[in-house]
């Protein structure tokens, strides 16, 4: 990506993941990203931390700043050699304004380069089912906007097998009047579609005589897209999306920021809309000390045990920097869960002991053959976790030695985070808890109360204990604790 250039980068029509590599990549090279109002929010995470996030989106009435202006920051910054992406909701030429933008650029004599992106119908032909060609009803489509009626020859427009009619909502009980009194049948298919390809997609269907009054008593709002035309009749066949097991549904993962993503992935590919409400942070150790002097001595232990893949993380950290390396460690590998030991396998090494339950309790089954009098055990772990593992294995003989690989503390952005989500007219239908952590957190963030009306999935039963404890029901459990899991627990109880 270059310095002193500009990207004007279409977004696509609200699913992030619908983006291009190309505008994926820009993304992440960014010094400077303008955003529009239409831009999923996700998209910009994908920015530098320190690259500036300005917004100048445009809605009704409602412009945060004038086209005029976003050229010229757009021109200013690109002189300052700055490398900055125009992130448009949807393509930057349908549409979004993208022209006017590339003309200003070339005239100023900045370079640029544009990034296409799958525009709203596109995108709402994908996820409503209704395909804007079909060999058997259409082969010509228009793309026409509606936000100024008058100036749109309607009689050739409505000409068209398929219609899209972009920004036309609140004026289409005059443009579908003249539709029908230019020749277009009243009975003539037609749909109306609100946030496309996102969670919260909302769609009404009926024809160019009933969907003014569906809109208007419905009370949909901008940004919606229409769509008339035979192959909306299509919908009922070929409507995937809305067909989701968890679609519409909000659901909160409390787990980490960066290691929410896998859930979430899981979660959204399901339909549902994900809302990240991190209630735990992943740090260093308070002192590493202790762990260092055990590496140190890495040697001599026989056992390694890790109770999570961020114990495998900083464990691996701290032996980076010291003097050893992995050719020191003899012991043999014990592994809590799949996702630890999937931790431990990526560093090419195996585990040799892991519990068919992935909590302490199936951990200590898995010891249950094993002579540990007079074992050397290492357990780097959390600073705060419950200690019937090393006590059990004391009891067994060995010698255990607990140390504290990292520490989890409350993000300082979670309680007006929670205050958010939760304060909403619409509450999120499902919160996840992934440990025990994430629910004392929670409760003290928002309280228990603040779950009323949300139901409760826990990881496993150390989980569901814990959130008992603190006054919160639990509507479903994983019978497999793993995140794959608590997905199908929430699946079972939806």
């Amino acid at each position: 990506m270059s310095a002193g250039k500009v990207y004007l980068v279409g977004a696509g029509p609200g699913d992030p993941e619908l983006i291009t590599l190309k505008g994926r990549r820009v993304l992440q090279e960014a010094q400077c990203v303008l955003f529009d109002h239409l831009a999923p929010e996700a998209l910009l995470a994908l920015a530098p931390p320190e690259a500036e996030r300005l917004y100048v989106g445009k809605k009704k009435s409602e412009h945060a700043f004038t086209q005029e202006e976003i050229c010229g920051m757009l021109i200013e910054r690109a002189r300052r050699g700055l490398a900055v992406v125009r992130l448009k909701g949807g393509d930057p030429f349908i549409f979004g304004r993208g022209g006017e933008e590339a003309e200003a650029l070339a005239e100023a004599g900045i370079p640029f380069e544009i990034v296409p992106g799958v525009t709203a119908p596109l995108g709402i032909a994908a996820y409503t089912g209704v395909p804007l060609t079909h060999r058997d009803h259409t082969s010509v489509v228009t793309f026409v906007t509606g936000h100024a009626v008058e100036a749109i020859d309607w009689a050739k427009a409505g000409a068209a097998e398929t219609l899209v009619i972009f920004m036309g909502l609140t004026h289409f009980e005059q443009i579908a009047a003249e539709l029908t009194a230019r020749g277009r049948a009243p009975e003539t298919p037609a749909m109306a579609v609100r946030w496309g390809t996102r969670p919260d997609q909302e769609t009404l269907a009926g024809t160019l005589a009933t969907l003014p009054g569906l809109i208007r008593r419905q009370g949909m709002k901008p940004p919606a897209t229409i769509i008339v035309g035979e192959v909306v009749r299509l919908r009922e066949k070929l409507n995937w999306y809305e067909h989701l097991p968890l679609f519409g549904r909000k659901i909160v993962v409390t787990r980490a920021r960066g290691q929410a993503e896998t859930l979430g992935a899981s979660l959204h590919a399901l339909g549902a809309e994900v809302l990240e409400l991190p209630t735990i942070e992943i740090g260093p150790a308070a002192d590493y000390g202790p762990l260092d002097r055990a590496i140190a001595e890495l040697a001599s232990y026989d056992w390694l045990i890790f109770t999570s893949a961020n114990g495998v993380r900083f464990f691996l950290e701290r032996l980076d920097r010291s003097a050893a390396d992995l050719r020191a460690l003899r012991a043999r590998i014990c592994a809590i869960g799949p996702a630890t030991r999937a931790a431990v396998e990526s560093l090419h090494l195996k585990v040799d002991l892991m519990g068919k339950e992935y909590v302490a309790e199936g951990l200590l089954a898995a010891f249950a053959g094993h002579d540990l009098a007079g074992k050397r055990i290492l357990l780097p772990r959390a600073a705060v976790a419950r200690d019937l593992v090393p006590a059990e294995l004391a009891h067994r003989g060995a010698r255990v030695d607990v140390v504290e690989a990292y520490r989890t503390v409350v993000p300082a952005e979670a309680a007006a985070e929670a205050a958010r989500i939760f304060g909403a007219a619409h509450k999120p239908d499902w919160i996840t808890f992934t440990s025990s952590s994430t629910v004392q957190n929670f409760v003290s963030l928002a309280g228990a109360g603040a779950l009323a009306g949300t139901r409760v999935a826990s990881i496993g039963p150390v989980t569901s204990a814990t959130a008992r404890k603190l006054g919160v029901a639990i509507a479903a459990e994983a019978a497999v604790y793993t995140m794959e899991g608590l997905v199908e627990a929430i699946l079972r109880a939806s």
